[in-house]
């Protein structure tokens, strides 16, 4: 009953129902008031033609129903990287009797966003109530992707009317954002100086009493850690290297405003470096948290176990720049969030008082900031090479007058180098 009254709505919505519940009638008009065998007959055969109409819609295409198996082969444990594809088999389960030619199957996968992509493919019923659709997505960005409901739809042999039905059959997954291998970061060096590593030491790096090797003399070592066996044969100052208690624990703090952002692809620069980092700090089993400046602010603390990690990325995955309000007002409200002697990475495009107030109020707290500006490598970005080249140097020199350090990145493959120390 439910399916006739779908179908009768369906029908009354549709031009080509009109058109031959019209022909019916002027046929039965044409019965009662001329009658004859022709006009009995063409009245039967257009009965015939409405019967086979009925039948076609409410018995056929709306008892289609099926399943949907997606193939995510990644690398990651079933996880896709941004720019892989996903394989995608769509299993039909046709009714016994289809008087029907042809079937055209759509679906459609809508991204967190609201992009939507529509596939489309015929499928003959022949005698088998099994059919199966096989067909790849293109190359997906980061996101959270969901099929919509499947719609079938067909005409009948004629061509007069077309059924159609919608079954769901779900099928989400997720897509994580795009990584590049960083094999070293001259911040987070043990013999570096960049984050002033004596001030990292005392506050969030005790070491043990256990030697864990021999290193280069830095100045302002004391005399007690001067390797003087060492230093006797090789002739150069050398210190003991001792195995530390904890490492130094590290936040991310990634700028999700939707004012700081020229270009959605620099937005996306800025996750990918933040997931990059996620992946450096797994491997060198360091302590690493997230904090997302968006709509709403996500806060992960520091830590190293896996299941963490994973709910870090996952957040990475449908972020959207759509973060607004002062940004250190925000940071103050999350007292949770400083933490001395971890250091406070902070990602964003912006170069002005805004970032200096972060960093500054992150130093106040006895962190180390670091800022990873996020550049713009279009060059339909605004200024020339060469005058955004000079704004970078200046903004560079400005964090150094003010104790403070950072790279600049405007593309991915930048990233390693920038981290490792390279000059670009």
């Amino acid at each position: 009953m439910r399916a006739l009254v779908e179908g009768v709505k369906l029908g009354l919505s549709s031009r080509k129902f009109w058109r031959v519940a019209s022909v019916w009638l002027i046929c039965l008009l044409y019965v009662l008031f001329q009658g004859g065998k022709t006009s009995l007959m063409l009245f039967m055969m257009v009965s015939v033609l409405g019967f086979y109409w009925a039948i076609g819609g409410l018995g056929g295409v709306k008892r289609i129903r099926g399943s949907r198996t997606l193939s995510l082969s990644g690398e990651r444990g079933g996880l896709l990287q941004a720019g892989e594809q996903v394989l995608v088999k769509l299993q039909l389960q046709l009714p016994a009797f289809l008087p029907l030619p042809y079937i055209v199957v759509r679906e459609t996968l809508r991204r967190h966003n609201g992009d939507t992509w529509a596939f489309e493919d015929s499928v003959v019923p022949y005698f088998s109530s099994r059919s199966e659709l096989v067909y790849k997505t293109p190359p997906l960005e980061r996101g959270k992707y969901a099929f919509t409901g499947t719609n079938c739809s067909a005409e009948d042999i004629f061509g007069l009317v077309e059924h159609t039905s919608v079954f769901q059959t779900g099928g989400e997954f997720r897509i994580l954002p795009r990584t590049v291998f960083i094999p070293h970061w001259e911040l987070y060096s043990r013999n570096s100086r960049l984050a002033g590593p004596e001030t990292a030491v005392a506050l969030s790096r005790r070491e043990s009493t256990q030697i864990n090797g021999v290193r280069d003399y830095v100045y302002g070592d004391r005399i007690s850690r001067i390797h003087w066996s060492a230093t006797a044969k090789t002739g150069t100052w050398k210190s003991k290297e001792f195995e530390h208690e904890s490492l130094p624990k590290m936040l991310l703090v990634l700028d999700a405003h939707a004012s700081g952002y020229l270009r959605p692809a620099q937005f996306e620069l800025a996750v990918s470096t933040a997931a990059s980092l996620l992946e450096y700090g797994a491997r060198e089993r360091i302590s690493m948290g997230l904090c997302t400046l968006g709509k709403t602010l996500r806060n992960f603390p520091p830590a190293e176990s896996y299941l963490e990690r994973q709910q870090m990325l996952h957040q990475l995955v449908d972020i959207n720049a759509d973060g607004f309000g002062n940004y250190k007002d925000r940071l103050e409200a999350q007292q949770e969030l400083f933490q001395p002697g971890a250091f406070f990475i902070l990602i964003s495009p912006l170069a002005d008082d805004k970032v200096l107030a972060m960093l500054r109020l992150a130093k106040s707290r006895q962190m180390i900031p670091y800022h990873i500006q996020i550049g713009d490598e279009s060059p339909t970005a605004g200024a020339p090479n060469a005058y955004r080249a000079g704004k970078r140097s200046a903004w560079q020199g400005t964090l150094q007058e003010r104790g403070l350090r950072g790279v600049y990145v405007s593309s991915l493959r930048e990233l390693p180098a920038a981290m490792g120390g390279a000059k670009l």
